[in-house]
């Protein structure tokens, strides 16, 4: 018997498309059923053999599933838990692919009917494509997928949800959703902002000094590679999880204005030490 009988998943893209791909390669699922408003990609995702059925009504999504997984904007998910479940199965487990933890999980909990669970998670994986045509079976292979309980959480629940993200080919991490969203805003919103800010910075900068982007090389386009992601998720990321990404972009701050001080300064031994420790550190975390 799978795994999951009948796993719903709302917004089929890369990572919802993903799971799908990864739990019926494993024969972890028995029947997927796709919602969404594309339909054009919904109907793509039955060609591909991503889903079994679709339907682009989200309660009607749900009738009969076992687990629900959402993979939709994060500012969406809480209005989208509001509206299914009250036409959840009992013992159906809702759950999201979000990348902000905190606000999603306090919102979501007390949503759910007796019976009825919602576990959130984080699988640290992606890339820059979207839609289900840029989903593939092995995008979880060896990553890292971050789920996070709370007191209130379900043993069992949480335990099907963590056998999921395994079976997907995830090391899963257990985690408190207020420090998950601390350790993301340091290890993925920040760059993310990053990224952005430096392409719009030597977009800007070229209209005084002359066609610049033309000469980009690999550096640059590998650094910037991110900041062709959706920009609509990455603004809900922003806002929804904006305490700890200002505290990580404040922070970030901090550190250029010292190598900037050390760069005036002329200080080559201070920059030396500087390039020096981030390597180090850089090279350890490979």
């Amino acid at each position: 018997m799978p795994l999951v009988k009948r796993l719903t998943v709302i917004g089929v893209g890369l990572i919802g498309g993903s799971l799908a791909r990864a739990l019926r390669e494993q024969g972890a699922v028995g029947e997927v059923v796709g919602v969404g408003r594309g339909e054009a990609n919904l109907k793509r995702g039955v060609e591909l053999g991503v889903l079994d059925r679709y339907c682009t009504d989200p309660v009607e999504g749900v009738q009969g599933a076992d687990m629900v997984f959402l993979s939709t904007p994060v500012c969406s998910i809480p209005g989208l838990v509001e509206r299914i479940a009250p036409h959840l199965a009992k013992g159906c487990i809702v759950t999201d692919g979000g990348s902000v933890k905190g606000t999603i999980v306090s919102a979501c909990e007390p949503l759910m009917p007796e019976g009825t669970f919602f576990i959130g998670g984080h699988p640290i994986a992606g890339t820059e494509h979207s839609g289900v045509e840029a989903s593939f079976a092995t995008l979880y292979q060896g990553k890292r997928c971050i789920i996070t309980p709370t007191e209130r959480s379900d043993a069992d629940a949480l335990a099907k949800v963590v056998a999921v993200w395994e079976a997907a080919g995830s090391s899963v991490t257990v985690m408190d959703p207020v420090r998950h969203d601390r350790v993301v805003a340091a290890i993925s919103h920040l760059p993310h902002m990053v990224a952005y800010s430096l392409v719009n910075a030597v977009e800007g900068y070229e209209k005084t000094a002359g066609d610049l982007l033309c000469f980009s090389a690999g550096g640059f386009r590998d650094f910037t590679r991110i900041a062709s992601s959706d920009p609509a998720m990455w603004r809900d990321i922003a806002l929804t999880n904006r305490d700890a990404v200002l505290e990580m972009m404040d922070f970030f701050a901090t550190t250029l204005a010292e190598l900037r001080k050390l760069v005036d300064a002329g200080d080559g031994a201070g920059l030396e030490k500087f390039f020096l420790n981030s390597k180090l550190a850089r090279d350890a975390i490979l």
